[in-house]
C-alpha cells in the first residue's frame, strides 16, 4: 500500500476546478464514480448544497504540488 497523498485538487484530473479528482485520488476512488456521486447527492438532496460546498471546497483545497 502507498502512502497517503495529502487532499488537493487536481492538476491532470479536472473537469472543472480539480476538486472531485482530488478527492478520488487522495482515497484511490474512481473520479468519474466521485463525480457522479456528488451530482446525485447534491441533487437528490435540498440539504446538501452541492455548488457551495464544491465552492467552499475549491477555495480551501490547496493545488497539489507537481
Amino acid at each position: 500500500m502507498s502512502a497517503h497523498r495529502p487532499l488537493a485538487r487536481s492538476l491532470d484530473d479536472r473537469m472543472i476546478a480539480g476538486v472531485m479528482g482530488g478527492i478520488a485520488h487522495r482515497f484511490g476512488w474512481n473520479p468519474t464514480l466521485v463525480r457522479a456521486i456528488y451530482v446525485i447527492v447534491s441533487l437528490a438532496s435540498a440539504a446538501f448544497p452541492g455548488a457551495i460546498v464544491y465552492l467552499l471546497l475549491w477555495l480551501l483545497m490547496p493545488v497539489e504540488a507537481d
